[in-house]
């Protein structure tokens, strides 16, 4: 229940993996009276790392804005699968197809109620790519390894369906979970380099299969739980460099909260076109004190 100082946030685990884990997302119906820094506030006051406010229009095409505490964020890849599992238990139906506004673009999205959970997916568009130019040594050490971390059937990537950021490929499970970023050193780097953060991954012997963990303090997300876009990024760069059409990728489980996200890349007239998929758990809401239009309260 809600008082009249309050606002109604639902709390949906994304890209959870076997009813497991997922990334707890903060979701709500947008009040267009809110000024940015409130619902920065209201992040904060939810406790998660991000939150989908939604605005709902007749044409059955919501429009999602996803914050952190620190800012707004162009797009959200669970943080679309959690608004549209948000949506489908809303609704109280067992299938949707929506298109959704987000960033300045409009795209598909689908959800549907499973034995395990609510699945979604949506298209991602087209993922550019492209070798770093500069400054990789730089960021290599704040993430606290070396050019010999690296997998030595793959090479580093800049990947963007809209904000740039580096994939990074290691040799090994351990070097993946023993990771201690150098968080300061790291958020500067980016931010001089322009990437939105890392996304560090290991592949299986298959390469359908892989383990990752998303580091993007330049943000004010020192580690990801789970980053759906950079999972939809590895797809494209699989796509073009070894042909494949799909992967599985875990991720959360330095956090404690196992997490999948799936994705899919084609070839299109316009480049590498990629859908990223989860599945999530919507947990029952919540009140959050409601703050003022200025940021205050």
């Amino acid at each position: 229940m809600t008082g009249s100082n309050g606002n109604d946030v639902t709390i949906v685990d994304a890209c959870t993996r076997r009813r497991k884990g997922g990334s707890p997302t903060a979701v709500l119906i947008d009040d267009s009276t809110l000024s940015d820094s409130s619902r920065r506030a209201i992040v904060r006051r939810a406790g998660t790392s991000h939150a989908a406010f939604v605005a709902a229009d007749p044409k059955n095409t919501p429009t999602v804005r996803f914050f952190t505490a620190h800012g707004e964020l162009t797009n959200c890849g669970h943080g679309t699968i959690a608004a549209q599992a948000f949506l489908l238990h809303r609704r109280r139906i067992r299938k949707h197809r929506v298109r959704q506004r987000t960033g300045g673009r409009t795209f598909d999205a689908t959800a549907i109620q499973r034995d395990d959970g609510i699945e979604v997916w949506f298209d991602q568009g087209t993922v550019e790519l492209q070798c770093p130019a500069a400054g990789l040594d730089s960021i290599l050490a704040a993430l606290g390894i070396t050019s010999n971390d690296m997998a030595a059937d793959d090479t580093p990537c800049v990947a963007s369906p809209g904000t740039p950021r580096l994939l990074v490929p290691v040799r090994t499970l351990p070097t993946l979970l023993a990771m201690r970023p150098d968080l300061g050193r790291l958020a500067a780097g980016c931010r001089r380099l322009g990437y939105l953060g890392c996304f560090v991954y290991l592949l299986s012997p298959t390469r359908r299969a892989a383990a990752a963990r998303m580091f993007a303090p330049a943000i004010g997300v020192g580690e990801d739980v789970v980053n759906a876009n950079s999972t939809g990024c590895l797809a494209a760069h699989l796509f073009a460099t070894h042909g494949l059409s799909g992967i599985d990728v875990e991720q959360g489980h330095t956090a404690g909260r196992p997490s999948s996200v799936f994705a899919t890349a084609t070839a299109t007239a316009d480049g590498i076109s990629v859908r990223v998929g989860g599945m999530a758990t919507v947990r029952s809401g919540r009140a959050v004190h409601r703050v003022s239009p200025m940021g205050f309260g």
